[in-house]
């Protein structure tokens, strides 16, 4: 059992799957090497469980590392056991999970040990796309394992014993553990390397069976539940919702089933999964303000896009779409972030956004929930952009910038020969803002496809990915893009 777990391997498999479902293989496999004395050290499985089971009757196929075995390193065989799950997986059409405990590297194998490390990125790399690969840590993830881990799709981490890092805290340059632990989960879900943190490691079991549950199991697969919520219920708060869209989505989605992603990273983007109708969803929305449980504001944002927000819906959108996942926008936005650190990559990182949303094949379907402007809401998968259908909520605004800010630049010539300078400046902002800057104004073009009531928002969306469930669209034939 690991010094950092309550659960040894075993255990933290049998608890993962359903019950008694759990089949091993590969369990005499144990190491070759004899370098250094290791002939006369026991090494049931080289260090790693491996098998396949089943998640809600879905099959996956999950390995455990056992830090109670040579620490649970990886050396030539135990990463041979780990890549022979991904060859299964790839055949089948199924998830891989991961439950990592390991010191790193077997350094008693030298290149042998490396040459696993390789084995399995390119395995990964392989099943990139094709199945959906899940890590979860639970004790140390350190080195090459941590390359491991963020190749995988999604990373959940046990908040108290797990730890992550290329290089540990105390051997980064002025830091130590004390001062900065660099490795933790908190810090990891920070920096966007962790998807979610649980507080007990049977919490991040749970959390990766809701993974499963809701993604698909490979990428020609969709994800469809039985729906038993009112397709065409009422969201009589989604007005007051919106500006939280992490609360607006668990309204929006049946039964109040939201699985977010990334929380702690970019908290102004919020992704995650929702389910409409029974299938699953991937939303991307601008956050304002952050909502508590009785619904007051606990921190507020600024309408802008920033770097991290921007790779952080970027990232989560090419996974959708490698997946066949549909994506739902909600945008609120008025430019992008400014200030000395976001000008080094914000246009960047924007740019990737923009080419991530066009580049996309699922159905995508955009809705205007407060304000969009400029260059930003256009990157926001506006219909511009490609985006199959666009909504706007009653009383929101579609333009170039700010109705005072554009006065003052159109309107110039006025604003100076005015006696009442502010009088005049509100007046032309106002008439501004109803003649540009209106969504009906923008419906009138087409770049709005309907102005729908806040209340309605369910059924419209429920509709529009029903209708737009067959959808196929051609992209001209290269290789790939290099954005």
């Amino acid at each position: 059992m690991s010094s950092t777990a309550k659960l040894s391997a075993r255990d933290r498999v049998e608890t993962l799957l359903d019950n008694n479902s759990f089949v091993e293989i590969g369990a005499l496999v144990t190491k070759r090497s004899t370098d250094f004395n290791m002939q006369q050290a026991d090494a049931p499985g080289d260090g790693v469980i491996t098998g396949y089971g089943v998640i809600d009757d879905r099959l996956v196929y999950v390995y455990s590392q056992d830090a109670a075995v040579l620490n649970g390193t990886l050396g030539e065989m135990h990463a041979k056991k780990i890549a022979n799950l991904y060859r299964l997986a790839m055949k089948t059409g199924a998830p891989v999970i991961g439950l990592v405990d390991c010191a790193g590297m077997r350094l008693q194998e030298a290149s042998d040990a490396l040459s696993g490390f390789g084995r399995l990125y390119k395995a990964q790399t392989m099943a990139s796309g094709l199945v959906p690969q899940i890590t979860a840590v639970f004790g140390n993830c350190g080195g090459g394992l941590a390359v491991l881990a963020a190749m995988s799709d999604f990373v959940v981490m046990e908040k108290n014993d797990a730890k992550l890092f290329v290089n540990a805290p105390n051997a980064v340059a002025g830091n130590n553990e004390g001062k900065c632990d660099t490795a933790s989960a908190a810090y990891m879900a920070e920096s966007g390397m962790v998807d979610a943190v649980g507080e007990s490691e049977e919490e991040v079991l749970a959390k990766v069976r809701e993974l499963i549950s809701i993604l698909p199991s490979n990428n020609e697969a969709a994800e469809q539940d039985e729906c038993t919520d009112d397709l065409n219920r009422l969201m009589n708060d989604f007005k007051s919702e919106c500006a939280d869209p992490a609360v607006a989505l668990s309204d929006l989605s049946d039964n109040g089933l939201f699985v977010e992603v990334k929380a702690a990273y970019a908290p102004e983007m919020v992704t995650g999964f929702v389910r409409l109708n029974g299938a699953t969803i991937g939303a991307v929305a601008n956050r304002t303000a952050k909502l508590n449980a009785e619904g007051k504001k606990e921190s507020s944002f600024d309408a802008a896009l920033s770097t991290k927000g921007c790779y952080k819906a970027e990232s989560f959108v090419k996974f959708c779409d490698a997946f066949g996942i549909p994506v739902l926008t909600f945008t609120n936005v008025t430019g992008y972030a400014n200030c000395a650190c976001e000008t080094k990559g914000i246009a960047i990182a924007a740019g990737k956004l923009a080419y991530a949303f066009a580049n996309a094949t699922v159905p995508k379907v955009n809705v205007v929930v407060g304000k969009a402007y400029g260059s930003a809401y256009i990157t926001m998968n506006s219909k511009s952009l490609g985006a199959d259908l666009e909504f706007a909520v009653e009383g929101s605004e579609i333009g170039t910038m700010d109705a005072e800010l554009a006065a003052q630049i159109v309107y110039a010539d006025e604003l100076a020969a005015a006696s009442d300078k502010d009088a005049e400046l509100k007046a032309k902002a106002g008439e501004y803002r109803a003649t540009y800057n209106s969504c009906e104004n923008a419906a009138k073009r087409g770049y709005v496809d309907a102005i729908i009531a806040a209340d309605e928002m369910r059924a419209q969306i429920v509709y529009a990915f029903e209708m737009l469930c067959t959808k196929k669209e051609l992209r001209p034939s290269k290789k790939h893009g290099t954005v």
